[in-house]
């Protein structure tokens, strides 16, 4: 049973047009509109994920027609909405996509997974008018770590608090071997690292440059937790150059198994929760410069996993895990 609800003063509105408020996704395609199956990837990995839809199924909506046609959330609702109405195999989404030109996201452009999540993700929070909302988006996404650095001579050691989207994880460690599994990778990107030579760091007690220990502990995991496979990387005077090796990801992660109490900051609460089970991955194919995407993601409220691939859609018993995944989210 739904309220209704007290429009608010100025050019807001909820609910606009009148929209299905069901928590059951339906698995359809999107047509690809020109490069765009990074950007298709993504979109169904955020509308396959019902704690996203339930907030972005609550956001107020401009009233004015340009700004309907500018904002990237209410765009995003209207597309969710058609591919819930359709009795077609695919979509298109071509209003979505004027929309993410009007703030420089291109067609015919082979974008980085990575990249354009975070790019789509703080269009939809900058975007989204309800702090609450908007602050549940945050709580939905973002991983808190503190950063520290010390003092190799004196001990003085700096804080810092920060926050990310994703978790952008080595193909190799620091000897450049390697990497075998997912957990390897997530154990190396939390290792804290010997800063001396050239990269040794100015010590505010010492007041010089000196030999420093730098790493970050994790204070609180999302709900939703997205890991980013450094597949891609940049040599001097060369194209951008993919790592092709498959790097195993498991069904479960528990982050209570993977770090050790060191990489963990003390006040750390909830840690019982740090358990999570895969949802959704997306694979690049190809090269670099001239590659594919797809996504392969598992409904959370059937339990069964799809293949997105532009247009097409089907199901399969599971991702391979030796998929080339870029791309990692998971959720508990």
């Amino acid at each position: 049973m739904l309220n209704r609800l007290k429009v608010p003063k100025g050019k807001y509105s909820i609910f606009s047009p009148p929209l299905t408020l069901c928590l059951h996704v339906r698995a359809i395609g999107l047509y690809n509109m020109g490069l765009s199956c990074c950007l298709n990837s993504l979109l169904q990995v955020f509308f396959m994920n019902t704690h996203f839809t339930v907030i972005l199924r609550r956001i107020r909506v401009p009233i004015e027609h340009a700004e309907q046609k500018k904002s990237v959330p209410y765009q995003m609702l209207l597309l969710l909405e058609q591919m819930q109405r359709s009795k077609q195999r695919a979509v298109y989404s071509q209003e979505l996509v004027r929309c993410l030109t009007m703030h420089n996201l291109k067609l015919f452009v082979q974008y980085d997974a990575a990249q354009l999540f975070l790019s789509l993700w703080n269009l939809i929070k900058s975007q989204i008018t309800d702090r609450e909302l908007a602050d549940r988006l945050t709580m939905l996404y973002t991983i808190r770590v503190q950063e520290y650095l010390v003092c190799q001579k004196c001990s003085f050691e700096t804080r810092r608090d920060s926050n990310m989207l994703t978790l952008p994880l080595p193909m190799f460690n620091s000897c450049s071997q390697r990497l075998k599994t997912l957990e390897d990778s997530l154990r190396c990107f939390f290792q804290p690292e010997q800063l001396t030579d050239n990269n040794m760091c100015l010590c505010e007690q010492c007041e010089r440059k000196t030999p420093c220990l730098q790493g970050m502990k994790l204070t609180c995991l999302p709900q939703t937790l997205t890991l980013h496979l450094k597949r891609f990387y940049y040599r001097k005077s060369s194209w951008t150059q993919k790592i092709s090796y498959s790097l195993p990801f498991p069904q479960s992660l528990d982050f209570n198994q993977i770090l050790t109490q060191e990489q963990c900051h003390p006040d750390a609460k909830e840690k019982a929760d740090w358990q999570y089970d895969l949802f959704g991955v997306v694979a690049h194919s190809g090269l670099a410069s001239f590659g594919h995407y797809c996504a392969y993601i598992r409904s959370l409220t059937e339990g069964k996993w799809y293949c997105f691939n532009d247009s097409s859609v089907c199901q399969v018993r599971k991702p391979d895990p030796q998929l080339f995944c870029l791309f990692c989210c998971a959720v508990f």
